[in-house]
């Protein structure tokens, strides 16, 4: 039986992703504790896919992902997924909000909800833990010092933990966007609703470096809806840039950008063209339709050919 990975345990945002995923239903879904283990899942063949969190609304890119990505070849990501977010803040049995010291929160949560627990438990430390569901966990481990976790929604439900306060969340359209990882090479056919995963690398810190990148989306009217940077780690100053970009490596625009990447950057990494998770056709100007990509081609070729009237 094939095997999906995910930021586990059951109950994670993760987890709310995993479930969204098609191929994933019916099939055994194997938890782990990072990215870096999931992604391994992923190479090694123990996983046919992974599940994991790449962008936040309020936080936005996750670095150990984007990390993750840069760093490890043989990765595809095949598809995308949005998940609402929000907490709850629970604690041990028989605690009140009056005697909460220690909160054990995910590094992410945590920084979705500081404001809250600024305001409500001003002297309070956080406790990092490794998913928001294991924060919840924490608390019923015997000489914890753990005192309440931010935690998903209804995780009183499922653990023997109390509720002490709801939507803790500072922003309460948050919204976490997950990606389906895989090893296979074959991209998903474009539908119009599409995104282009890639990590640039600039030739030189020269000045107008970052500029002529950014040339050869806008020359060719491609959107970008992320852009952001990472270091590459070799030295000082040295970035490498995660963008997604609204369309397929089937369009022409999107191919022509890519191949202008390729001529410029020293390494480009080609994450994988998607379907959107929020399926909005992606609206093209005329000038950068297909057609006119092909049409202008053609005529480059009739000269070159020799072609009467070209």
């Amino acid at each position: 039986m094939p095997s999906y990975s995910y930021l586990g345990p059951v109950g994670t945002f993760t987890w709310v992703a995993l479930t969204q995923v098609p191929e994933a239903e019916g099939a055994d879904w194997r938890s782990v504790n990072n990215v870096g283990e999931a992604l391994d899942d992923v190479l090694s063949g123990r996983s046919v896919g992974a599940v994991i969190a790449i962008e936040n609304s309020v936080e936005g890119g996750v670095s150990a992902t984007q990390d993750a990505l840069a760093n490890i070849p043989g990765l595809r990501i095949v598809g995308e997924y949005l998940v609402p977010v929000n907490f709850s803040l629970v604690a041990r049995p028989g605690l009140t909000l009056a005697d909460v010291r220690v909160v054990a929160a995910h590094p992410v949560a945590y920084a979705q909800c500081h404001l809250w627990l600024d305001r409500e438990l001003p002297d309070h430390e956080h406790l990092p833990a490794t998913s928001n569901v294991s924060a919840a966990t924490m608390l019923l481990d015997e000489g914890t010092i753990a005192d309440a976790a931010v935690a998903p929604p209804g995780i009183e439900g499922v653990h023997g933990v109390e509720l002490l306060a709801e939507s803790i969340g500072d922003n309460p359209h948050a919204v976490t966007r997950f990606v389906h990882v895989s090893a296979s090479r074959v991209i998903p056919e474009r539908t119009g609703a599409d995104k282009t995963s890639v990590i640039v690398e600039l030739p030189s810190d020269a000045p107008g470096a970052l500029m002529e990148m950014l040339e050869q989306f806008a020359t060719r009217g491609v959107n970008m809806s992320l852009l952001e940077s990472r270091p590459i780690g070799d030295a000082l100053g040295r970035y490498r840039f995660v963008v997604d970009l609204d369309g397929h490596i089937a369009d022409e625009r999107v191919a022509h950008a890519l191949l202008g990447l390729k001529r410029f950057s020293p390494n480009v990494m080609f994450l994988g063209s998607y379907p959107r998770a929020d399926r909005q056709q992606i609206d093209v100007r005329s000038r950068y339709g297909d057609d006119v990509f092909v049409e202008a081609r053609d005529w480059l070729r009739a000269i070159l050919s020799g072609e009467p009237g070209a």
